[in-house]
């Protein structure tokens, strides 16, 4: 699915996603990956919520986000909830979707400039 080309003002967009990979500019992941509008970290362990450990929570609250998308594979997830408290708790917005929705959702935010950050779990059964 082809969504976005790289933003003209400098942010990462997501281009396209499809079973098992996310593009973003010109880079193809095949395995989760962390983006925030000026960062991309491509060896973030998680391929599902229940792997959503307090590693990944740091690894996340280290690129000081305002709002967290977690995209869940083809089909949306729901956060366990104290994946949910721990983000609640520092005043961070979380929400986990699809990753096609997860993908639109992050290019607007990061277009409207808002400091987002989306964890892509790729590597389930269904991603």
């Amino acid at each position: 699915m082809q969504l976005a080309h790289q933003s003209d003002e400098g942010h990462h967009a997501v281009r396209r996603l499809g079973a098992g990979f996310v593009q973003v500019g010109d880079r193809v992941f095949s395995a989760s990956l962390l983006l925030a509008p000026d960062r991309c970290i491509d060896d973030f362990a998680p391929h599902s919520l229940d792997e959503f450990d307090a590693a990944a929570i740091a690894a996340v609250l280290a690129l000081e986000p305002t709002v967290v998308l977690i995209g869940t594979g083809e089909r949306q997830r729901l956060a366990p909830p104290a994946l949910m408290a721990a983000f609640l708790a520092r005043g961070i917005g979380l929400e986990a979707m699809d990753s096609a929705a997860a993908a639109r959702t992050f290019n607007l935010l990061a277009g409207d400039g808002r400091r987002v950050v989306a964890a892509f779990l790729i590597g389930t059964a269904d991603s």
